[in-house]
């Protein structure tokens, strides 16, 4: 089987072209290319596009990844004062603005996550120490793309959002995804694992591996249900899912294909939950207007109704038993974006409140 080609995330090509405008501006020409260290731990190696605004840009390469921004050009513009002070972002033509809270940045910001914002922050500081400096990032074409993904409905307008956690664009959705997490499933079963933890990505892998080492971890993307039936024709015996509650509520609502284009249950999974707790009224109904399952869970913090993510996490397993048919135990464990428990389901406490 061909591995699939991974690529660079949009935060890193952000970084990329903030260094190489950076690099021009102290050296009077314009690299050809430039190298960065991603949050990963690898180098990024970049092309530079050259603008006569002075502004820099790199084409995003996303490698095997259906990716929506791939082979756009990020362009970025830093604005170097002569006074010391902050790194400050601006949304350029494409880039979207934060018009609804419950999102990782205010009111106002640019939808540059807080990861692109540190690469491009230590990309600036690399060359420019201590000078305040204006950063500007466009996608040109983003605002036409944008009507195609979820930002509208998370109150992201104007634009796409910068994104990253880790630097590198792992392909999430074709045919050659499943036979690479076939692959791993073989691995591990050919290893003498038969209790194995499922994950949805790079956040939730790093917290899963922090609150129960020792259990082999697997990113199953959005590939909850073919992961499932792959487990059980594997002769698996346990698994432990876990991960945010924006992924979980789907699964709780029975969707096996967590991708957004495919399906969206969160709200209703959640407020059916709520409802069964003789949550109030009003509470159920300002959950349902929440755009982000964060801006959800703050309301239901401040509500005392917690409790609501256990219920949830019951729900997902008993979803993912019914598409198992038996023969492989389930626990399920919800995670808030700190990596903490919020609730579990098929689980004893242990170890002072853990799992």
């Amino acid at each position: 089987m061909e591995a699939l080609r991974e690529g660079f995330t949009t935060g890193s090509c952000a970084a990329a072209a903030a260094l190489a405008c950076c690099l021009w501006q102290r050296d009077g020409v314009c690299p050809k290319q430039v190298s960065l260290t991603v949050p990963e731990g690898r180098t990024f190696t970049a092309e530079i596009v050259s603008h006569a605004d002075g502004s820099c840009g790199v084409i995003k390469d996303s490698g095997d990844d259906p990716d929506i921004t791939n082979g756009m050009e990020i362009v970025v513009r830093v604005e170097p004062a002569e006074n010391e002070g902050a790194v400050r972002f601006a949304a350029g033509d494409g880039v979207g603005r934060i018009t609804a809270p419950g999102l990782k940045l205010p009111v106002g910001e640019a939808a540059i996550n807080p990861v692109p914002r540190q690469m491009i922050e230590e990309a600036v500081r690399s060359v420019f120490q201590r000078r305040a400096c204006l950063v500007t990032v466009s996608i040109p074409g983003g605002r036409e793309l944008a009507m195609r993904t979820f930002n509208p409905r998370l109150g992201i307008e104007g634009g796409l959002s910068v994104l990253g956690t880790s630097g590198i664009v792992r392909p999430m959705s074709s045919r050659a995804l499943r036979d690479s997490l076939a692959e791993e499933l073989n691995m591990r079963v050919a290893q003498g694992h038969t209790s194995l933890i499922y994950t949805f990505g790079n956040q939730g892998e790093r917290a899963m591996q922090r609150l129960f080492p020792g259990i082999p971890v697997v990113q199953v993307s959005n590939e909850i249900g073919f992961m499932l039936d792959a487990a059980r024709e594997r002769g698996i015996q346990s698994i432990l899912l876990g991960g945010h509650p924006g992924k979980l509520a789907k699964v709780a609502a029975g969707i096996m294909q967590t991708h957004s284009r495919w399906a969206d249950g969160r709200r209703e999974a959640i407020i059916t939950q709520l409802a069964r707790m003789n949550a109030p009224l009003p509470l159920i109904e300002s959950v349902y207007a929440c755009v982000t399952t964060d801006a959800a869970a703050d309301r239901i913090h401040s509500a005392g109704f917690d409790a609501v993510w256990g219920k949830v996490a019951e729900a997902a397993r008993h979803y993912c038993e019914l598409r198992l048919g038996g023969g492989i135990q389930i626990r399920v464990v919800c995670l808030d974006r700190q990596g903490r428990i919020l609730g579990h389901a098929g689980a004893q406490r242990e170890n002072g409140g853990r799992i």
